[in-house]
């Protein structure tokens, strides 16, 4: 995804153009923290050992402990219900894998991947179009290679063949070390987001110039700590949103306030010249590692639920063992 200072936070074409680097120890604002947090710690490693509790406690779910995704449930999926698939790269590296998503693509998508300068975003590229190929084949009798995608003026892509359908409706997202794939039959409106919550960076002057006063105001309440794990709750759960709305970016982040009760629950207010109905979404967030966030929009209506169902694999690795 884009930060709207130009950065990315997911693969790109020139990752080293990032002014944000991933940690190689934990941090605090600028400080680093106890010598006792080894290298290649979580953010949940630091605050334990600053004494302070682990953020996650109690209000952010595993995508691990929601209900699984069984054959039955992808013909079709039930009323304001999502699939929420999802892929860590670490699970990728077999050998045979990266030729096995490569035949999967197109030649635009080849040389696409092509353009990226590192290799973990080559590997990342081609985790995420093998996801989602191979995710839209269970919900339709058709090959993962045949697939066919358009984007649109935001560079968001759908499903423009083969001819026939109704297909699915699907959203992407990617960040360091993961991908997810959100698909319903019936709910045409959705977004994800994932980010990787090790990112050194100031939070404060960025929430200040991005987010609601509401929010920053919020933000710089918690422990200095805290911090940077509400940023990033803000930050993927308006990236889900704008998302699902498919106008990325033009939509001011600043126009729109989350609020995230103790209990978890999430609310949303709009500024009026969003004309937007807050009651007609549901948002939910939640932890895919102790390094991962994922967030997740749907626009169902006034007095639905929305129902998450969830799934961790890897592309093409049974199929690959069984050849």
């Amino acid at each position: 995804m884009k930060w709207p200072d130009g950065s990315s936070t997911t693969s790109q074409e020139n990752p080293d153009a990032s002014p944000y680097r991933e940690l190689t120890e934990p941090t605090c604002g600028s400080h680093r923290v106890a010598p006792e947090v080894s290298r290649g710690a979580t953010l949940c490693d630091a605050l334990r050992v600053a004494g302070l509790p682990d953020p996650f406690d109690g209000t952010l779910r595993s995508l691990a402990d929601l209900p699984g995704i069984a054959p039955a449930d992808t013909l079709t999926t039930g009323p304001d219900e999502v699939h929420l698939w999802y892929a860590f790269s670490d699970d990728a590296r077999e050998p045979g894998l990266a030729a096995a998503y490569d035949a999967l693509q197109t030649d635009e998508e080849r040389a696409r991947q092509a353009r990226f300068v590192r290799a973990e975003d080559r590997d990342l590229h081609r985790l995420t179009r093998a996801l989602q190929r191979t995710v839209l084949s269970r919900y339709a009798k058709i090959l993962p290679a045949d697939w066919e995608f358009a984007r649109d003026a935001y560079d968001k892509p759908a499903v423009c063949g083969p001819r026939g359908g109704p297909w699915p409706r699907f959203n992407l997202s990617n960040t360091g070390g993961l991908v997810a794939c959100a698909v319903s039959t019936t709910v045409p409106i959705l977004g994800v987001d994932v980010e990787r919550i090790t990112r050194d960076m100031d939070v404060e002057p960025f929430a200040d110039r991005f987010f609601s006063p509401i929010e920053a105001a919020d933000l710089r309440s918690r422990p200095p700590m805290h911090q940077r794990l509400r940023f990033f709750s803000y930050w993927t759960l308006k990236e889900a949103y704008i998302k699902a709305c498919g106008q990325g970016l033009s939509i001011p982040l600043a126009q729109f306030a989350f609020h995230l009760s103790p209990s978890g629950e999430i609310t949303v207010t709009f500024d009026p010249r969003l004309a937007d109905d807050p009651a007609a979404w549901r948002y939910q967030l939640f932890r895919a590692s102790e390094y991962h966030l994922v967030a997740l929009a749907a626009r169902i209506g006034h007095g639905r639920e929305l129902v998450v169902r969830a799934a961790r694999g890897t592309p093409l690795r049974d199929t690959l063992a069984g050849s």
